[in-house]
């Protein structure tokens, strides 16, 4: 019997395991074919249909391979988006050949549930299909890139790709292999999330007031528990046509009071855990060459002036610390300051989440590292785009080396550290920090970090197609928003802004670890969430005009049942289609909402940083994963830091998703790459810590 080999490389593997498929679904072919019934005969063709697409996989995973390495960081970092796409292909060979030994060991039996396993190997059979499409579209970006470049050439437009890539059916890797090519410790967590996230659509679509949907969403879940094909259509319809509302609206729940909770139920305790809001007013900084003092841009971009917020956390509290009911001549028993600091900036699409959704590992981080961490709560998209987010980490990180003593921090060494859209407005800051002048970090710890903010395919952008945390359209309106690019009318007022930016209601959710001292956060900032109003259900075209859609062509099942609605007899007797609010968002064309242009600014997108700015970062330690969507975007970067003798390091961690950071609780691996993590911010400080 041969193994599952999770994550295996097409090195380790070969082809024997693709050989090896090809016979076991040619014996379970045969052995349906003698079936009548319709299952059986669905069986014999779902098998026979393996075997006809990996005779198109085969030679294009084999034409992909032997240039893969050509775009590697270094050889003792492998990884790119083509290795990725034959990894992903690789392990759904072997997740496709589990399932065909257990049918053909299995399938003589009375318990043998035919239609089941009929519908597993279909799906497979259609992940395969899907593959091979994506394989071909890679090597059309293989013969539009050069000199070992993971993004086309300027002379090919995303237009030129998007027309391409319309054949890509995409249901098929939200369904039944929904995750498969993750870790085992994550399918179970993206499959609950990607069931949420269908649910919580009906929610927030639905008629009636916010308790009467909720109600139903026990009902909801269910259903979309047991029906993976139901749940595939719902996703990919959500993430291809909704607006970044939702997206903002979906991640928010991170924030409600049982999410933020949990970490200080199972996270380790920190003495201290503050919310600090540092008010706008006049800050300077000394000039690193001494010829004088700097002024401090308060940000005002957008929203106009108003106050940033952060949370500090420490694992214990030191001499001169901000602290709450603190007699001074208790404070000589505490430690001294450490030397360290950590400015720490969230992730979350420039649209979502805070420095709380972040709990989860900032607090491990706080203790292992015995650091003080400064996690800040910028301002967020579409409300608040481009540059207000840079100008409030500029800010907070000026205003912590000034204050470096409240914080307990002598700020002999100061690190930014950043995941996602964090990290790219870390990596802005320090290159601000040169165009003004000011002391730079000394080190800069960047986790999968996007620097091209912009429609910009490239192989591992491909795998947006079927990552449940992070698809296709989620992505592009992320970035569009951030870009001040969208073009959806908002329900968020400036108040609503500052609301989402800061943690949730800091006053409805704050965990009982939570101190609200020194900067008070006034009561008119903070409040509960305000979720968008119910968009408008209003539809201009029937169900039936949906087919073609944007990377979304499937079968023909899948076609006939990409959106629902409710059924009703008309006057004449004929059945009309009530749509919802997404069947109206359905009838917009992504593929001309996702083609947009912004730029070339290297605060917004720092790939297109000079060397000259580059040369004189700090040392940087990049941070990515095998089947993350932003994996070239870091591979690209680091090269081009190592290319010009910058001090970088990159790590390609195996089986994670984009965002695991936040799963650090729930997952094995997940906490195993966050003590990646710790390792290296520590030596950006300067020390070492035990390897994990």
């Amino acid at each position: 019997m041969v193994e599952y080999i999770e994550g295996a490389t097409m090195e380790e593997m070969d082809f024997s395991l693709y050989n090896a498929l090809k016979d076991l679904c040619k014996n379970n072919s045969d052995f349906f074919r003698t079936d009548d019934s319709e299952y059986g005969q669905r069986l014999h063709e779902a098998f026979i249909g393996i075997i006809d697409h990996l005779e198109t996989v085969m030679p294009l995973v084999s034409d992909i391979s032997q240039v893969a390495a050509n775009y590697d960081f270094d050889a003792a970092t492998p990884g790119n988006g083509y290795k990725s796409f034959v990894a992903v292909v690789n392990t759904c060979v072997a997740h496709t050949l589990k399932l065909a030994q257990w049918i053909s060991y299995n399938r003589d039996s009375y318990i043998f549930r035919k239609g089941h396993y009929m519908r597993e190997v279909e799906s497979c059979s259609h992940v395969l299909a899907s593959l091979g499409t994506c394989l071909q579209h890679l090597k059309t970006l293989i013969s539009w890139s050069e000199d070992g470049s993971l993004f086309p050439k300027d002379s090919h437009s995303p237009k030129e790709l998007l027309t391409r890539a319309e054949n890509i059916n995409q249901y098929c890797f939200y369904g039944r292999c929904l995750g498969f090519q993750f870790c085992s410790s994550m399918r179970k967590v993206l499959k609950f999330i990607s069931i949420a996230m269908a649910s919580y659509s009906e929610i927030y679509y639905g008629e009636g007031g916010f308790l009467s949907k909720a109600s139903s969403s026990l009902w909801t879940g269910g259903k979309y528990y047991i029906d993976p094909e139901l749940r595939a259509r719902r996703i990919v319809n959500i993430s291809q046509h909704a607006p970044v509302d939702f997206c903002k609206s979906f991640w928010l729940l991170a924030e409600t009071e049982v999410m933020t909770r949990l970490p200080s139920i199972v996270s380790p305790t920190v003495a201290v855990n503050h919310v600090i809001e540092i008010p706008p007013e006049p800050l300077e900084l000394d000039k690193v060459d001494g010829s004088g003092r700097v002024q401090i841009p308060i940000p005002s971009s957008h929203i106009g002036s108003a106050p940033v917020c952060c949370r500090l956390i420490s694992a214990v509290r030191r001499q001169g610390m901000i602290a709450e009911g603190v007699k001074k001549d208790s404070q000589s028993n505490m430690p001294g300051p450490s030397k360290g600091l950590i400015i720490h900036c969230h992730g979350g699409g420039f649209v979502a989440q805070s420095s709380r959704s972040h709990e989860s590992y900032l607090r491990d981080w706080a203790v292992r590292l015995d650091i003080p961490i400064l996690s800040i709560d910028y301002s967020l998209s579409p409300e608040a785009p481009f540059p207000r987010a840079l100008e409030e980490v500029l800010y907070a990180y000026c205003w912590g080396l000034s204050n470096a003593s409240v914080l307990g921090s002598t700020g002999e060494r100061v690190v930014l550290v950043g995941d996602s859209a964090g990290a790219n407005l870390n990596l802005g800051v320090a290159m601000k920090c040169q165009e003004l002048g000011i002391r730079s970090p000394d080190g800069l710890f960047l986790a999968y970090i996007p620097v091209l903010v912009a429609f910009v395919p490239s192989p591992s952008r491909f795998l947006c197609l079927m990552d449940p945390l992070l698809p296709f359209g989620f992505m592009m309106q992320c970035l569009k928003a951030y870009a001040g690019q969208n073009d959806e009318p908002s329900d968020h007022s400036e108040d609503t802004v500052k609301k989402s930016s800061i943690s949730n209601s800091m006053e409805g959710t704050s965990s009982p670890t939570d101190e609200h001292v020194l900067f008070e956060i006034p009561q008119d900032v903070v409040g509960e969430v305000n979720f968008p109003k119910k968009l408008s259900s209003a539809a201009s075209r029937m169900v039936g005009s949906l087919t073609g859609n944007f990377m979304g062509r499937g079968s023909q099942s899948s076609t006939k049942a990409m959106t629902r609605g409710n059924s009703e007899e008309s006057k004449s007797g004929k059945k009309s289609i009530v749509l919802s609010a997404l069947d109206n968002y359905i009838q917009r064309s992504p593929s001309e909402e996702f083609q947009f242009e912004v730029p070339k600014d290297p605060y917004l997108s720092p790939y297109w940083a000079s060397d000259d700015v580059l040369r004189k970062l700090p040392p940087v330690s990049i941070l990515s994963l095998q089947f993350d969507p932003c994996l070239d975007d870091c591979v690209m970067f680091a090269k081009k830091l190592k290319g010009i003798g910058n001090d970088v390091q990159l790590d390609i961690l195996e089986g994670l998703p984009h965002g695991f950071l936040n799963f650090s609780l729930v997952s094995k691996e997940a906490h195993e790459g966050s003590l990646i993590c710790i390792k290296r911010i520590s030596r950006l400080l300067g020390a070492e810590v035990e390897s994990p």
